[in-house]
């Protein structure tokens, strides 16, 4: 019978579609990358999603989230996301989680029960920890590596975070998780050096976030494509395609 997700059951196949239907996947973080991870397993049909944010819309978010408009400006956005997701699947399940993530709260999120994690936030020491907890419970988990200050989306790769380069996220992932005896660990990243924002310009945008020391650059499409990369490694693993 026809429905919203035909067209992708004629790539992913019924069985495969029965598979996204009941996953649940976590996406800690729904920003620039995030959100667009979410937007497309929601429209991949993944049957559970879990959004973990506790960040508000701003208005330096309308240049490249998903969720962000003139409309939603102010508004938190695992609201924002969670009432997109039902516009776009009124079946789904909709876990929204409005919080930052951090060792501290680790326990309130049942790893055990996610078929997938996503890690699209930026703390260096709350990233480490979802990978701990994800390791732990023998849960898969894709992280992205930093999407600031660069260009090219073209420069996007999908590897092990030891066969990284250039990235200086992905350096301090490497050293901190080879400390806690991490074998492995699927990332999207580039290897396209950053770019040096404009510091006038940036002075102006600190005023939404005065606790960076620096804030980075973006654009509408090179957080868009990490996402959407994302996206696509954890619903050919969820279905079981192999390349």
């Amino acid at each position: 019978m026809l429905n919203e997700f035909s067209r992708s059951a004629l790539l992913f196949g019924e069985d495969g579609m029965e598979k996204l239907k009941n996953a649940r996947v976590a996406v800690f973080g729904v920003g620039g990358v995030g959100g667009y991870v979410v937007e497309a397993l929601a429209r991949s049909g993944v049957g559970t999603l879990d959004i973990i944010d506790n960040d508000t819309v701003a208005l330096t978010n309308i240049n490249r989230q998903i969720i962000a408009t003139q409309k939603t400006v102010g508004r938190y956005k695992v609201e924002v996301m969670k009432e997109r997701i039902l516009d776009i699947n009124p079946k789904a399940v909709v876990n929204a989680h409005q919080c930052f993530f951090m060792p501290d709260n680790a326990a309130d999120f049942p790893f055990d029960q996610y078929d997938y994690v996503v890690d699209a936030i930026d703390t260096v020491t709350a990233k480490i920890e979802l990978v701990m907890q994800a390791q732990k419970a023998g849960t898969k988990i894709i992280c992205s590596m930093g999407a600031g200050n660069k260009m090219n989306p073209a420069m996007f790769e999908v590897a092990d975070v030891y066969k990284t380069s250039v990235c200086p996220l992905a350096k301090v992932m490497r050293k901190e998780l080879k400390a806690r005896g991490v074998k492995k660990l699927k990332v999207v990243y580039s290897k396209e050096p950053a770019m040096k924002p404009e510091e006038n310009l940036a002075n102006n945008c600190k005023v939404e976030c005065p606790s960076r020391r620096s804030v980075p650059g973006s654009n509408a499409f090179v957080p868009a494509t990490a996402g959407l990369i994302i996206a696509s490694e954890v619903v050919k693993d969820i279905i079981g395609y192999e390349e």
